[in-house]
């Protein structure tokens, strides 16, 4: 390819709210505090996210008994089961809790439904990070369905007293398809307040539905472990896209994917900063991808405030 080649750039991409939010709390954490600061978990699921931020003197920890006692600990944006907070709490651990409000939203769902003895039918991925802590608000009413064909194994005390909520980073069609199911075996299905799926999601997925059949490769840069990122590939390939591709990072783009392709679609997840978007894009004008076309689908403009016991400590430690 020489010159001619081009690139369609989906609009909005990249890093949501909830993402933005996470990832300064660890960083005015370590300024508040100071290193070392511990981090339950990655805080996101981006691999250049936790590595800068592990540069920088964060400690992640895969448990809480793994922090030492007294230290600060965040707690990642896909939120964790209650008892996460008494194990911090029985170690005197400080606690910043960067939980995406969209997930604490889920929470308060599960809570409500399980007070009311509804069986909960929480449909998501086996083993994920939110899943756990969700499953974790209301463990005796939860069952997870993990997909559309994961629907005839449902089994609910009574069939009149079923609801449904949903992991906020699931394939919006997928999670509508469950839905539909799941309705024809229980017709009394009781819907959450509002869609459990999160803003950024859909409109990172509609982006790539925009250009997935314009475009003869499909770039998502996100990490493998991004729910996310990994729906934003099916996505595409669903919507037209004659291939797809995953990355972290622009070096683990091959030429030989290029070969016969004149488009190029270009996407990231809501965990992953532009800065990597831009090293795709330097990576593909070298190769002659020189006509960057922004597709846009949608403005954001949400922003949630840092958790509230962050600002508080800032605030007595004079951290702007």
């Amino acid at each position: 390819m020489t010159g001619n080649g081009r690139v369609l750039l989906a609009a909005p991409r990249g890093y949501c709210a909830g993402v933005d939010r996470a990832v300064i709390a660890v960083e005015k954490a370590l300024e508040t505090y100071g290193a070392p600061v511990y981090v339950r978990k990655q805080i996101v699921h981006n691999k250049h996210v936790v590595d800068t931020l592990r540069e920088r003197g964060a400690v992640f920890v895969e448990e809480t008994d793994e922090v030492p006692e007294g230290a600060t600990v965040v707690l990642s944006a896909h939120g964790v089961a209650p008892v996460v907070h008494v194990e911090a709490s029985a170690r005197n651990l400080r606690t910043v809790d960067a939980t995406c409000p969209l997930v604490t939203k889920v929470h308060h769902e599960a809570r409500r439904f399980a007070s009311d003895d509804y069986d909960i039918l929480l449909i998501g991925h086996d083993g994920h990070e939110e899943v756990v802590g969700t499953t974790g608000e209301a463990p005796d009413h939860i069952h997870l369905v993990d997909g559309p064909d994961d629907v005839p194994n449902v089994v609910v005390r009574d069939p009149q007293k079923v609801a449904w909520l949903s992991q906020t980073t699931l394939s919006v069609d997928e999670t509508q398809e469950t839905v539909r199911r799941l309705r024809e075996r229980f017709p009394a299905l009781m819907d959450p307040p509002s869609d459990d799926i999160c803003y950024a999601t859909q409109n990172r997925q509609v982006a790539v539905k925009e250009i997935a059949a314009r475009s003869d490769l499909m770039i998502v840069v996100g990490s493998t472990n991004s729910s996310n990122s990994v729906r934003l590939v099916e996505v595409a390939l669903e919507h037209g896209a004659k291939g797809a591709r995953l990355v972290d990072k622009a070096s683990e783009l091959e030429e030989a994917w290029l070969e016969g392709v004149s488009t190029v679609g270009l996407t990231s997840g809501a965990s992953v900063p532009e800065i990597l978007v831009r090293g795709v894009l330097d990576w593909l004008a070298e190769r002659g991808y020189t006509d960057v076309e922004e597709v846009v689908s949608a403005e954001e403009s949400l922003l949630f405030a840092l958790p509230p016991e962050l600002r508080r400590d800032m605030r007595a430690a004079g951290v702007a």
